[in-house]
């Protein structure tokens, strides 16, 4: 897909006059185009790095958040995985067979399941996975420095409202589930170097 590249100089900056105008509360009904456009160019800028590593690897954006969803959540089924994504179990099979036979994930039968499938990254895909947070980590905290100190947890907000209500409780759960996991493996990690 072909990016649209437009002069940028001519629209008002924050110092000029339009601004105002454009930061008020739309009037209900009235098209936010502002804040559409700003998502789309912040979307495409967020997985722009992590975009050019992946094509060294003919992989997409499917491979990274495959990769990302197992790092999160290590020993989770692909079931749980199509239910994330929500995309084809056809367009994940070919996704996750290019990151096994690349030596990115290891794919395990469960143990009281041997039909499971249970997905976790190699250290080779922790290597790639952990290249991808940092870069997009040090992306978002140069935004939320540039936005002000206490806007994290407005941003917080503001994604969680965007996604749909009766997905966002289990979206929070997933995650808060994912930070436990990590904070524990740290733990665990810290008393065995102790």
């Amino acid at each position: 897909m072909a990016d649209i590249n437009v002069s940028l100089t001519a629209r008002p900056g924050k110092s000029e006059p339009g601004v105002a105008a454009r930061l008020s509360p739309a009037p209900e009904g009235e098209p936010m185009l502002d804040l559409i456009e700003l998502l789309f160019f912040a979307y495409r800028n967020f997985v722009s790095d992590p975009d050019e590593i992946l094509q060294g690897f003919g992989f997409g954006r499917a491979h990274h958040r495959v990769l990302h969803f197992v790092n999160r959540h290590p020993g989770m089924r692909v079931t749980d995985l199509l239910d994330i994504l929500r995309i084809t179990k056809q367009s994940l099979g070919r996704v996750l067979r290019e990151l096994v036979d690349q030596g990115f994930i290891d794919s395990r039968a469960g143990a009281s399941d041997r039909r499971q499938r249970l997905l976790y990254l190699t250290p080779k895909g922790e290597a790639l996975t952990q290249e991808f947070v940092a870069i997009q980590s040090r992306r978002i905290r140069r935004a939320l420095e540039e936005s002000g100190g206490e806007s994290r947890e407005v941003v917080r907000r503001f994604l969680v409202a965007m996604i749909d209500p009766e997905d966002r409780s289990s979206t929070e759960k997933l995650i808060a589930r994912a930070d436990q996991a990590v904070e524990a493996r740290s733990a665990a990690r810290g008393r065995t170097a102790g």
